[in-house]
């Protein structure tokens, strides 16, 4: 007879389960940008009760991808309008290339060993996969994330976090199936940080992120009217920008 705590945990693994199915619908826009989420039809479909799919509805709309709303239930959100992109850009510009160079300067929590996993492991699945797009934004959001938490400022790390910026890039436009120009610009990041190259380790970062940003005009049809800068005004440029919290 299974005991209350195996029955807790099969209740957690089907929870998580059903929020990583309905994540993925909404990413790949099986589920498409504001529509209404029929939470009967998706625990037919599933095959569970209604209880999961609103704890995953919960959870999706702590990431910003269904809002709830009054009297009408869930509804996915829509996709980031082109001045929307920009200045999640331009935000990850003034944070990352900071939190790159302080990653490169800490010797005693340098988060290298994490991210040489990290390339390593989606760098195998390439030969795997024809397509990892999917794969590709975990380890982007995991690649990230690591830089971020050793640089230890949470106040930046939450403001990070809030703005799910790989989920909402991944529904504008999935990116390249093979992630061959995102996993090099990851291991010169990764080398950098490495190596203790504060000043590589920021431009190394800078140079990623504007190089996402233009692959992503590109492949939405679009270009920028800055080519140089990915998408800013030239008197907003925050190429050079540092912090100092």
């Amino acid at each position: 007879m299974a005991s209350a705590t195996d029955s807790a945990s099969t209740d957690r693994h089907s929870a998580q389960s059903v929020y990583e199915q309905i994540r993925s619908r909404v990413l790949r826009h099986e589920i498409p940008p504001s529509t209404r989420i029929n939470i009967d039809a998706l625990a037919r479909e599933l095959q569970v009760s209604s209880t999961p799919i609103r704890e995953a509805l919960r959870q999706l709309q702590g990431d910003k991808l269904v809002v709830q709303e009054p009297g009408r239930g869930y509804r996915t959100t829509p996709i980031l309008e082109a001045a929307e992109l920009r200045e999640l850009y331009e935000f990850r510009l003034l944070v990352e290339p900071w939190a790159a160079k302080i990653a490169a300067q800490d010797r005693l929590q340098n988060p290298g060993h994490i991210l040489d996993k990290e390339v390593a492991a989606i760098t195998k699945l390439i030969d795997a996969k024809s397509d990892i797009r999917y794969e590709l934004m975990d380890h982007d959001i995991r690649f990230h994330d690591a830089i971020l938490s050793s640089a230890s400022n949470e106040v930046l790390r939450s403001a990070y976090a809030q703005t799910h910026c790989h989920l909402h890039a991944f529904r504008l436009h999935p990116g390249e199936r093979t992630g061959e120009h995102t996993i090099d610009e990851h291991r010169q990041i990764l080398t950098a940080i490495r190596n203790h190259e504060p000043e590589v380790a920021e431009k190394a970062m800078r140079d990623h992120l504007a190089a996402a940003y233009l692959r992503f005009e590109a492949g939405r049809g679009e270009q920028s009217a800055n080519a140089g800068l990915p998408g800013l005004h030239p008197e907003r440029s925050v190429t050079g920008a540092s912090l100092s919290l």
